[in-house]
């Protein structure tokens, strides 16, 4: 998250009560009254979702993107997008909500539930798209994380295409590794052309994450993986649509971090629980 983003959120949080208990108030009350700060200006408030919780019973979790303007000067701005959860009961909200028994925030335990659009065609990688139980998730190649979660998570489902459907979504974590857009673009180059084996092997790439040298990472992808990439196809226009579309729909499932997974719908916070639905041999 970058420093304008950490300030609007951190103004948001401030906030501890609303007048609202339904979607169109709450989206009134953040665009027009949660933030205090004359450097931040509310563009536009997307209500992703809310949820009913059953513990504690008779609040709502209203999950929203909120875009937002900063001034960082008099001529300068940064628009941004931060992803937020209000908890609101009978007029009132709160930030979050902590069970004291468990010191469990139940902020970082929910997220909204996957639009159906999400599985489409294009983002399918392995499985059958009619399989009983549908894998999304949101990673960057070079993510440690990613590396021992998501290849594993591909072969299973290319050993079990009737029970699994697994639909990939890029999300390079510029930031901590630059090298990820080369890498990414790469990948995505693989995949239009369904090489999608090639397109995981990159998982395996060890290359400097601060690298943004695309002749020489390409060339070390070609080399290692016998593929003939070549820099026109990774900055073809395509290539740069398809990856603002999975940051945008990153953005609409809530996702910051990597990798995220989904099963049928849910977040999955261990990102094992698919293992539970593997055949017994």
């Amino acid at each position: 998250m970058s420093l304008m983003s950490k300030l609007l959120s951190t103004t948001l949080l401030a906030t501890v009560t609303i007048s609202a208990t339904t979607v169109e108030e709450v989206k009134d009350y953040v665009k027009n009254q949660m933030v205090n700060n004359p450097r931040i200006e509310v563009k536009k408030v997307d209500m992703i979702g809310k949820k009913e919780l059953e513990n504690p019973k008779g609040w709502t979790a209203f999950f929203v993107n909120i875009h937002a303007e900063i001034k960082r000067s008099k001529t300068e701005r940064d628009r941004v997008t931060v992803p937020e959860t209000i908890f609101a009961k009978d007029g009132f909200a709160a930030p979050t909500l902590i069970d004291m028994k468990t010191g469990k925030d139940l902020k970082s335990q929910l997220k909204p539930d996957l639009d159906p659009s999400i599985y489409d065609d294009k983002h399918l990688i392995a499985g059958n798209k009619d399989a009983k139980h549908k894998i999304v998730v949101f990673s960057d190649p070079q993510c440690p994380f990613c590396r021992e979660v998501v290849p594993k998570m591909y072969k299973r489902v290319k050993e079990h295409p009737k029970t699994f459907a697994l639909y990939y979504y890029h999300m390079p974590l510029l930031r901590l590794h630059p090298v990820s857009d080369i890498i990414t673009r790469a990948m995505l180059v693989a995949q239009n052309k369904k090489k999608f084996d090639k397109a995981m092997d990159m998982y395996s790439l060890s290359v400097n994450p601060a690298e943004v040298n695309a002749t020489k990472v390409l060339g070390a992808i070609n080399k290692k993986y016998d593929l003939n990439i070549t820099e026109e196809e990774i900055n073809k226009e395509e290539i740069t649509k398809e990856l603002a579309h999975d940051r945008k729909v990153a953005a609409k499932a809530m996702v910051s971090g990597t990798p995220t997974v989904f099963i049928d719908g849910k977040w999955d916070r261990t990102k094992k629980e698919y293992e539970k639905y593997i055949p017994s041999k």
